[in-house]
């Protein structure tokens, strides 16, 4: 399935399109195992799952960038279905290689291990191909108008003259790209594989924010690609001629390519727009009830049918209600859970002030709650990240259609740090009693401890950089739950916010298999949420919006979390004293993102190691 533009750690483990070098041999640095000892057969696979890395990450331009490389910086990656058929073929040749050269047998069991989950990277990316056509190119989550400035303004990186030279050429080459990624967009269509109706009013308004400002309007203010751009060469060692002259250049690559790159996609967009249906669900599609299946078992790593998520769903979603009445007899509010709903959407007293000081605040503040809980890791985990963490606001060209808060890795070698974003355009759909447990999710001791820890380890650079929803997910929802147990959440009010929370993502099994299986509407689901969950307007119908065209991602946060609770009282009730938070944690982050079938794997032969 296509990914385009995210540039995700699946990109940096053969499951994304990536342009062709010039040697497309997958068999370059093939090792025939001559040797005997299992020391020297494992240093030999770690060799080759390094050499094999790298040369997957530069067959992708962006992934370079994404990881800190600067190479083929002028480039942009290869989009097109000869590129796609480019990467199975060589996905293909590289499980070939490893099969032919390797004997499982003979290693370890750590390198076992990586051996497994580098087939099954393989593996997954040759059975997705086949949903190739099924990934909306253009949408408001991840969709290639908005992924390209922020690449540019995030990623490509400008330290020397050369480095601005190439951003120009970056932009001189939007426009091939997007003529690439519409042309696939259109050969979906055809195929009646469209995104929802609503969607195209998304992309179409952000695509033309992006074609705002200078020197595509006389407004003054320049444009947010020519703004990035402006900022970065005026911090360069040259002078002010030459600073002069490459904004003369990019100005021109802005009105040759960008400009005429989203007027052609506002276009095309307008045009599929008229003919898009308002069916919802993955259920629309050609073989919708297979592919739906498929993503469901690709985002959870388990064999869970809809209707089995659909189930445990709506019973999480019960067993939460009951804690939260609970906090309502303890904050002594007199009503129905509903309305304690309505209350808590309304009053003023867990909101921000809507204005720059107070978006200000909230920033400061989430940072203030990540510090302090900086201090408390030695007590829960062995290790810790070296790399640094920053709380930002989502940029305002894209804050309108982005969700909620997410969280963007730190560079490899350490010039970037992990940013956990919050979204504060609506700064109702941000309240204040869910702050906690949102910057423990995103940041401490949730994904940013997660990757940035585990681009830190001395495991295979494909592990590093691995992607298992349910496992990455399920550990940021696992982060949310911890700090209750280590005293935080001493509000009621916060400690309802982390239930909150919790009950989005039981919610989320429901809706999500409601209208990919179940063919719910768009409206239904959005009013469950509003019925069942404290959120605002607002933000159900973002999440439902998401869903929709993400299908089966949002099951993969509980089912996750509710793995990893289940293995750790597991291991509690089987070693007892022996039982070590420090050492568990260890064990589930210890490998980088794995299926939950092998975290399982993990966890059992520790305990036998232990026990």
């Amino acid at each position: 399935m296509r990914t385009y533009l995210l540039i995700t750690a699946a990109f940096l483990t053969l499951t994304a399109c990536k342009a062709k070098t010039t040697d497309n041999s997958t068999t370059s640095r093939s090792s025939s195992i001559t040797t005997e000892t299992q020391q020297d057969i494992n240093a030999t696979l770690d060799e080759w799952f390094d050499a094999k890395f790298m040369e997957s990450v530069e067959r992708s331009p962006m992934a370079l960038a994404q990881i800190g490389i600067k190479k083929r910086m002028d480039e942009w990656d290869d989009f097109s279905r000869a590129g796609a058929e480019d990467d199975l073929k060589y996905a293909k040749g590289v499980l070939s290689d490893l099969r032919a050269n390797f004997d499982r047998d003979k290693l370890d069991v750590s390198h076992q291990l990586s051996y497994d989950l580098f087939v099954k990277s393989l593996e997954r990316q040759i059975e997705d191909d086949q949903w190739w056509d099924y990934g909306y190119p253009f949408n408001q989550m991840f969709g290639a108008q908005s992924r390209i400035p922020t690449f540019m303004k995030n990623q490509h990186r400008i330290d020397n003259l050369d480095d601005a030279k190439a951003y120009i050429a970056r932009l001189q080459g939007i426009k091939g790209m997007m003529d690439t990624i519409l042309a696939n967009s259109n050969a979906s269509a055809e195929k009646d594989i469209m995104p929802p109706k609503f969607v195209y009013d998304h992309v179409i308004r952000d695509s033309g924010n992006i074609i705002k400002g200078a020197p595509f309007d006389d407004s003054g203010k320049p444009n947010l690609l020519l703004s990035d751009f402006m900022e970065k060469i005026e911090k360069l060692d040259i002078s002010q001629a030459e600073k002069d002259d490459l904004v003369d250049q990019a100005k021109t690559a802005l009105l040759e390519s960008v400009g005429p790159a989203y007027t052609q996609l506002i276009a095309t967009m307008k045009s599929q727009q008229a003919k898009a249906s308002t069916d919802d669900g993955a259920w629309k599609l050609p073989d919708g009830n297979a592919y739906y299946a498929h993503r469901l078992k690709r985002m959870t790593t388990t064999d869970m049918s809809a209707k089995e998520i659909h189930d445990l769903g709506l019973s999480e979603v019960a067993r939460i209600h009951g804690e939260m009445r609970d906090i309502m007899k303890k904050v002594e509010f007199k009503g129905t859970l509903q309305e304690f709903f309505e209350f808590l959407r309304t009053d003023p007293q867990f909101y921000y002030a809507d204005s720059d000081e107070g978006r200000a605040a909230y920033l400061a503040d989430a940072t203030d709650m990540i510090d302090t809980m900086k201090a408390r890791m030695d007590d829960y985990f062995l290790v810790k990240p070296k790399a640094d963490l920053e709380v930002r606001r989502v940029e305002a060209f894209r804050e309108k259609s982005a969700g909620k808060a997410f969280y963007n890795r730190p560079a490899l070698d350490g010039t970037r740090p992990g940013i956990y974003y919050a979204n504060l355009y609506k700064i109702t759909d941000m309240p204040t009693y869910q702050m906690e447990a949102l910057a423990y999710h995103e940041g401490i001791p949730g994904h940013h401890m997660q990757f940035a820890l585990t681009q830190e380890m001395d495991i295979p650079k494909f592990q590093r950089f691995g992607s298992a929803t349910a496992h990455t997910e399920g550990w940021g929802l696992y982060s949310e739950y911890l700090p209750k147990e280590m005293g935080f959440y001493e509000d009621p009010y916060s400690d309802f916010g982390r239930l909150a929370m919790e009950l989005w993502r039981a919610a989320r099994l429901v809706v999500d298999t409601g209208l990919h299986d179940k063919k719910w509407t768009r409206q239904e689901a959005i009013d469950y949420l509003m019925t069942n969950t404290p959120n605002p307007e607002n933000d159900a119908i973002k999440a439902i919006e998401r869903y929709i065209v993400m299908p089966g991602q949002a099951t993969a946060y509980k089912i996750g979390m509710i793995k990893i609770l289940e293995l750790r009282e597991d291991a509690k009730k089987r070693l007892g004293d022996k039982f070590d938070i420090r050492e568990y944690h260890d064990v589930v982050l210890g490998a980088g993102p794995v299926p939950l079938d092998i975290l399982e794997q993990r966890v059992n032969s520790w305990i036998t190691s232990k026990s």
